[in-house]
């Protein structure tokens, strides 16, 4: 008779110490049952009860166990009291990774490197981090290297994936996604950047589903549980976001974005939605976003839009004509092609440039009617906003209190992915430093 998951799970949890084909067996029994979360909650609770102040094994235990609950730093903690070995290098390497401290992430995988840890996964963690830091080139040339012994496992194709997705090959990407997935249905990155792909090109059923099945195979991704609950308040669907952010806060209940959008969730069952002026917005949003490279366009044109990092017909608009004037090798034909590209979509140069200067003066007095003026210069980075609110005030440059109730209920509405439920958020925030949005003439 097959020991019951239960019994296996007692079986790892009793071993001096972890390794990590112990966590990835754990990972499996957990998952074979219901309520994982919370079992797995009571495991650590259980180990840091018996060892409140872990070292050597125990805290190896207890900083894998941490680092599978998404409780990073904490699992650092941990880890940095543990046995010095390759089992302890790579996963504060992991731990560093999600902190996006890069970085120190190379050094610690180096070190697992040096202490035993296969040399090819260490590269291939080494090109992701190139990557994610930002350095594509050299992840590519890692990458080159690692091609002819692992071009065909889902690691390396997902990291190629990677690299071309932020170098601006979104579909080349979206198929290296597809085949590492075919190659491994459950690996959970590149169902996750593929469906993030399917998430920003509108295909939101495509993403939800992809979405799904990256939270069905362990370790949970939280992003995607945070995405999915994203979906579900866009279409209106606060109970089944709500549930989303609840497994990712039963998991690490102090998850900072995990409670932010729980908080965002709870509140938009209660708000109203205007919806005729949300697909106002959202058409002309749409518009706004439309990629430059989707029109024809010279050679000379599409280099200097490219190098002046112009994408979208929304970055064009807030650019005028002596702007683009003054690059180098740009032209009177090249201009005229612009011109003509935007004209077709009912935009012009310098549009939005025009708007915010005929609308900046006029803040109305009930939005600067408050007894200290001092207010108006607070820190938009001082005040508790969502992530969703936070970025779209920053790609609008709203650096103070006084920037933003400048602003209308339009402007905001007009910012890709800022939805009713921000507004409300704004407006709330506003009200208690007793500010108001500009009002529309």
């Amino acid at each position: 008779m097959e020991p019951s998951s239960q019994d296996s799970i007692a079986t790892i949890v009793e071993k001096e110490t972890w390794t990590a084909e112990d966590h990835c067996d754990l990972l499996k029994q957990l998952f074979t049952g219901r309520d994982a979360a919370n079992k797995f909650k009571a495991v650590l609770a259980d180990l840091e009860s018996a060892n409140p102040r872990p070292t050597g094994a125990a805290a190896l235990k207890i900083g894998i166990a941490r680092y599978m609950l998404c409780r990073f730093e904490q699992a650092l903690e941990a880890l940095g009291a543990a046995t010095d070995n390759k089992d302890r290098r790579y996963f504060q390497g992991l731990c560093y990774k999600n902190l996006r401290q890069y970085d120190k992430a190379a050094e610690e995988f180096d070190r697992a490197r040096d202490h035993g840890w296969d040399a090819d996964e260490i590269q291939l963690q080494t090109a992701e981090l190139h990557a994610l830091s930002g350095d594509t080139e050299e992840a590519q040339k890692v990458l080159g290297k690692l091609q002819r012994r692992l071009g065909q496992t889902a690691d390396w194709l997902y990291i190629q994936g990677l690299v071309w997705e932020l170098t601006g090959r979104g579909e080349d990407a979206a198929e290296a996604y597809e085949k590492a997935c075919e190659i491994q249905e459950d690996h959970a990155a590149s169902l996750f950047r593929l469906a993030y792909f399917y998430d920003l090109h509108g295909d939101e059923d495509l993403a939800m589903e992809l979405y799904k099945k990256c939270v069905v195979h362990p370790p949970v991704h939280a992003n995607a549980l945070i995405n999915m609950a994203v979906l579900y308040e866009d279409a209106g669907r606060y109970d089944m976001a709500i549930g989303c952010l609840r497994r990712v806060l039963t998991t690490n209940p102090i998850h900072t974005r995990a409670r932010l959008f729980m908080k965002d969730a709870e509140a938009s069952k209660f708000m109203y939605y205007d919806e005729d002026q949300a697909k106002r917005l959202a058409r002309r949003s749409a518009v706004l976003d439309i990629p430059v490279t989707d029109f024809e366009l010279s050679v000379r044109a599409r280099n200097c839009l490219k190098k002046m990092n112009i994408r979208c017909l929304g970055d064009l608009v807030q650019t005028t004509e002596p702007e683009l004037l003054a690059y180098k090798n740009f032209g009177e034909t090249s201009l005229m092609e612009i011109k003509d590209m935007l004209t077709s979509k009912g935009l012009h140069l310098g549009q939005a440039v025009e708007e915010e200067g005929a609308e900046a003066h006029l803040v109305s007095s009930a939005t600067i009617s408050v007894e200290n003026e001092g207010v108006l210069a607070i820190s938009i980075d001082r005040i508790e906003l969502s992530i969703r609110s936070r970025r779209a005030l920053e790609s609008l440059n709203l650096a103070t209190l006084g920037d933003l109730a400048s602003k209308s209920e339009a402007e905001l509405m007009a910012c890709k992915n800022f939805g009713q439920t921000s507004l409300d958020e704004i407006r709330q925030r506003l009200t208690e430093y007793g500010l108001v949005l500009r009002e529309p003439d």
